[in-house]
């Protein structure tokens, strides 16, 4: 693997661990797609570092079981948006 590509995807990994960010969030902080970053965080990172790659996965984890809350509160803002304006 290229060494750039290695460097980014430790880059990407250390952003999330660090911030909790997204996949969509980091996309665009990298200036990569959401499929590149998705790609870089689940199958590449395991073949560099697995450590780095459970702790990335403990995140994501934590993401899908808070994904409905946030998309009810998305849904919300949006009615209420609608009904003031």
């Amino acid at each position: 693997m290229n060494k750039s590509i290695i460097d980014r995807i430790n880059k990407e990994a250390e952003y999330i661990i660090k911030t909790k960010s997204t996949i969509r969030e980091t996309s665009k902080i990298f200036g990569v797609s959401k499929s590149t970053v998705h790609k870089d965080l689940q199958e590449r990172l395991k073949e560099i570092d697995l450590y780095l790659h459970e702790k990335i996965q403990n995140i994501f984890n934590e993401h899908i079981q808070i994904r409905h809350i946030k998309g009810g509160e998305s849904t919300k803002k949006r009615y209420l948006k609608l009904k003031e304006g």
